[in-house]
């Protein structure tokens, strides 16, 4: 078994493919089980080649990813969420719009965005009165 690319537009199927056969790498297609394509390349591959693969392969997750942002009838059904636990036990969802919840996951691991959300979950349980630079009482 090879190296296994999933795509869900055709165009950027192609760009791939396209793109390891100027690599001299053979590849093979097949239609996923449940939607898109996967694209399989050989093992064995060169670091450097592979290298080149990925870099190409996340070039086209971000065109793609763009692709799903613009299109209105995936977009409304795409959300993004941050789990917090309150101040009095219960947890709560936090909804964040998909376009957003990319940039702070391109800049942010998981863990600091569940960071992020807490600390701002935890601050509207506890507004502060006054500058926002004064420590409050603790």
């Amino acid at each position: 078994m090879g190296f296994e690319y999933m795509f869900f537009d055709e165009a950027l199927r192609d760009r791939f493919v396209a793109f390891a056969a100027g690599h001299g790498i053979a590849s093979t297609m097949r239609q996923d089980e449940i939607d898109g394509f996967v694209i399989e390349l050989p093992d064995g591959l060169d670091d450097d080649l592979q290298d080149a693969l990925e870099a190409e392969y996340d070039a086209i997750m971000d065109a793609q990813m763009l692709l799903a942002e613009s299109d209105e009838d995936m977009v409304s059904h795409a959300v993004a969420g941050v789990t917090v636990t309150l101040s009095d036990g219960t947890t709560r969802a936090v909804r964040i719009p998909p376009p957003i919840a990319r940039r702070l996951f391109e800049h942010f691991t998981p863990e600091e965005v569940h960071e992020i959300a807490t600390a701002i979950a935890e601050s509207v349980e506890n507004p502060v009165d006054g500058p926002i630079c004064h420590k409050p009482p603790q």
